[in-house]
C-alpha cells in the first residue's frame, strides 16, 4: 500500500490537520487480488475497480492453488474471495494463504468474501476462517469499491442481514446446521473435537493452548490423536478434511 508522506506543520489548526489527513487517506492506494472461478466475472470486477481511484488490481486467479501462490507472491492489501470454488473454495484459499504467511504477519492480506451465496453456513464458515467481511454479488461497483477500502482500513463489512448471521454464531444463537456425524468424528473426545475445530479455523498450537487453557504440549498430543483417528497425514490434509464436513 502506498501512502504519501506527511510533513508536520506546527502552524496547522485542528481543522487544517484533519483536512490534511483526509486528503492523504483519499490518495492512498490499496492493492487488490481477485479470486473467482468465473473469468467473465473477474473481468467485470476488474473493470469496475479500474474506474475507482485509490484501488489497483495486482492479480487474479480462478483456482485454489493458483490463488494461494499468487496472493503470497503479490502480497495485496485486500483479497476479493469467491466462496464456492472447486478444491475447497474460498475458505481453502484463505487458510492456505494464512498458513503460508501467518495471520499476524505484516504481509497478510485482508479477505473480503464476494459470493452469490447468502447462506448462513457460508457466511459463518468464511468469517470464522478469518475473512474481514462478506458481501453478495448483487453489490454494485461503487459499493464494492467502498467495501474494499473499508476492510483495508480495518472495518468489518457485510451485505444487509448477513451481519446478523455472524452475531448469532458468536453468541450461540446460530441456526446453521451442525456438522454431520460420522464414525471418525464419533471417535474423537470432546477435547479433541475442540482442538480440531480450532485447527480448522487456522489457530496455531499456542493460540489453541491459550483458548482452551491447556499447555502447548497437551495441544500437540490432542492434535496427534486427531490426525491418527481421522487418518490424515498432516495439518493441511486435516484442514481440507474438516472443510468437507463444515467443521470450523
Amino acid at each position: 500500500m502506498t501512502t504519501p508522506e506527511q510533513t508536520p506543520n506546527p502552524t496547522d489548526t485542528t481543522a487544517d490537520a484533519a483536512a490534511s489527513y483526509n486528503a492523504d487517506a483519499a490518495a492512498s492506494t490499496y492493492t487488490v487480488y481477485l479470486v473467482d472461478d468465473h473469468a467473465v466475472f473477474r473481468s467485470g470486477v476488474r473493470a469496475e475497480l479500474a474506474d475507482e481511484s485509490g484501488l489497483r488490481v495486482v492479480g487474479e486467479a480462478g483456482a485454489v492453488p493458483e490463488a494461494i501462490a499468487g496472493i503470497v507472491a503479490t502480497a495485496p492489501d485486500v483479497v476479493l474471495l469467491d466462496v464456492h470454488m472447486p478444491a475447497g473454495g474460498g475458505v481453502a484459499v484463505l487458510r492456505g494463504v494464512l498458513d503460508r504467511v501467518g495471520a499476524d504477519a505484516e504481509t497478510a492480506p485482508v479477505f473480503l468474501a464476494l459470493s452469490v451465496s447468502d447462506a448462513a453456513e457460508d457466511v459463518i464458515a468464511t468469517i470464522r476462517a478469518g475473512a474481514r467481511g462478506y458481501v453478495t454479488k448483487t453489490i454494485d461497483g461503487a459499493e464494492l469499491a467502498d467495501a474494499v477500502r473499508r476492510v483495508a482500513e480495518g472495518d468489518a463489512v457485510f451485505s444487509p442481514r448477513l451481519a446478523g448471521f455472524v452475531l448469532d454464531s458468536f453468541t450461540g444463537k446460530s441456526s446453521a446446521p451442525e456438522p454431520p456425524l460420522d464414525p471418525e468424528l464419533d471417535s474423537l473426545t470432546r477435547r479433541e473435537l475442540e482442538v480440531l475445530r480450532l485447527l480448522a479455523r487456522g489457530y496455531t498450537y499456542r493460540e489453541i493452548a491459550e483458548e482452551l487453557f491447556i499447555s502447548i504440549k497437551t495441544v500437540e498430543t490432542h492434535a496427534s490423536n486427531v490426525l491418527r483417528k481421522t487418518q490424515q497425514s498432516n495439518r493441511n490434509a486435516l484442514t481440507r478434511w474438516a472443510a468437507t464436513r463444515h467443521i470450523g
